[in-house]
């Protein structure tokens, strides 16, 4: 049974036999977590927490894979993203997922025109990121099988807002066009499934 499985494991990383993976995420925990599952997967993971490091792990060694946290500490990881597609021609067939907590449209077509192959929201699970890495770029991708609720968007939209106006409620609530009454109420509730 143990050799099907790691045959099948074997079979989808096919296309690469470098099974590289460079994973950067400012998130320790997450970061780290999401290495070992990624590992139990046969990937070789390697892992860096900001725009620095993670541009000194491509230049050490351009991986076949990258995980690439969109918000970092020290700045955008699609800075990341441009590093691993260089001019080395090796590193234009690596496969890159951009990971945010803020998703949207306009990032997730700069990160596609970067290079990225999909573009995920956090939290994402190691079975959707190995599924995206490993996807055939011929094929459609398969809708997801628990999408966000509509709920679920319009407040990851509004949160996203008000970070961009540093957290100034007056400032959002006018650039989302609502008072700020509703906005405050929005803000102090959880967020919904």
């Amino acid at each position: 049974m143990r050799a099907m499985v790691e045959k099948a494991n074997t079979n989808k990383n096919v296309e690469f036999q470098d099974k590289s993976l460079l994973i950067v995420d400012d998130d320790n925990p997450f970061r780290e977590r999401l290495a070992r599952a990624m590992e139990k997967k046969g990937f070789t993971v390697t892992q860096a927490e900001s725009v620095k490091s993670g541009i000194e792990n491509v230049k050490k060694k351009k991986p076949s894979y990258a995980v690439v946290d969109l918000r970092l500490g020290d700045g955008n990881g699609l800075e990341v993203v441009k590093e691993i597609k260089g001019s080395d021609d090796t590193s234009k067939n690596s496969k890159i997922i951009v990971l945010t907590g803020y998703g949207n449209i306009p990032t997730a077509v700069a990160a596609v025109k970067e290079g990225a192959i999909d573009y995920l929201a956090k939290p994402a699970d190691a079975d959707d990121i190995e599924k995206a890495l490993l996807a055939d770029p011929n094929k459609r991708a398969q809708p997801p099988e628990d999408p966000m609720s509509a709920d679920r968007v319009k407040w990851e939209h509004i949160h996203r807002v008000f970070e961009l106006c540093n957290r100034n409620v007056s400032e959002t609530a006018r650039r989302l066009k609502m008072h700020r009454r509703t906005l405050q109420r929005i803000l102090s509730k959880r967020s919904p499934r």
